[in-house]
């Protein structure tokens, strides 16, 4: 969770060069800036550790070896009872390496089968529903200030940003409660006060760009911190050989969900008018509600334990 912080500190800082960038060079150098991070990024990448688990399901056990001690030079933590700890460590791996024996393989097909079909569903619902509304909110906000509110663009990006702020201080709680909420229980908070400080702002009719500020931006940190949760709890429910079949497709419903946001605020916005968007926002939040309810508990539980 506090490496995924980086997320919304990202927006942040991407806020903050485009609200000076924008109105005095215009948009289309905002995507010349964008570029160099990815560059960098290139490098990183190979630096990146293979995982381990993977590698055990390849049958490359040397280099598994490889990164788990580097791993373990790398760690602080010393308090281990040897004795205890290595018979339990034994007994895990054993049934690891039987059951990648068994299950090295795997397809699209296995994500709806008995076990695994209710958490699929579940966690696209997640996925689609939280970026609705999140990025919906996030991808709009400097567009409605100035044109529906009629702020200067500076003023409108400076507004917008500053539900990045609140976004990054929600991922850092959320950061350090997360193993003492649940997940469960963090994503049913989630989308109960996201919901609910989207109603109260459709109900009073949005009628000043102060109330939008302080409602929606609070919204949307509630929501950021449970979209951001989902790269933790997503590669919980699926076992390694299927984890990157399950995550990619479930991740690519924040995709969908982020294209078809913008469009339908748009269509909303001009058939009703601004309370109507945050009481949209509201009803795809009872979908969230709904969904998270459903979710299997992964806090504080052993990964084969989780999924078999």
């Amino acid at each position: 969770m506090l490496y995924e912080l980086i997320f919304p500190l990202g927006l942040l800082a991407a806020a903050q060069v485009g609200a000076y960038v924008v109105p005095r060079f215009g948009w289309e150098k905002m995507f010349l800036i964008s570029g160099i991070p990815g560059i960098l990024i290139t490098f990183l990448i190979l630096r990146l550790s293979e995982s381990p688990r993977w590698l055990i399901g390849k049958e490359r056990f040397d280099k598994a070896e490889e990164v788990i001690e580097r791993i373990e030079a790398a760690t602080t933590r010393r308090n281990l009872d040897p004795e205890r700890d290595m018979a339990e460590i034994e007994r895990r791996n054993a049934d690891l390496y039987k059951g990648l024996q068994h299950k090295s393989k795997s397809s699209i097909k296995e994500l709806f089968s008995p076990f695994y079909r209710g958490r699929t569903i579940v966690v696209w619902l997640l996925w689609a529903s939280s970026y609705f509304v999140a990025n919906g909110i996030n991808n709009w906000l400097p567009s409605l200030y100035n044109t529906v509110y009629h702020l200067p663009l500076q003023l409108s990006l400076r507004l917008a940003s500053i539900s990045n702020v609140f976004s990054t201080c929600a991922v850092l709680v959320c950061a350090l409660l997360i193993d003492r909420t649940g997940r469960r229980n963090w994503a049913i908070g989630s989308f109960l006060a996201c919901g609910t400080l989207l109603a109260v702002l459709g109900v009073l009719g949005a009628r000043n760009p102060w109330s939008v500020v302080a409602l929606a931006s609070s919204a949307y940190a509630v929501m950021g911190s449970t979209t951001v949760m989902l790269y933790l709890y997503t590669p919980e429910i699926y076992p390694t050989r299927m984890r990157a079949i399950g995550t990619g497709l479930a991740t690519s419903w924040l995709r969908a969900a982020s294209a078809t946001a913008p469009v339908i605020v748009g269509m909303v916005l001009g058939w009703h008018g601004i309370a109507w968007v945050f009481l949209m926002f509201a009803g795809v939040n009872l979908v969230g509600l709904l969904a998270a309810t459903r979710m299997t508990e992964t806090t504080n539980r052993v990964l084969e334990e989780i999924s078999p």
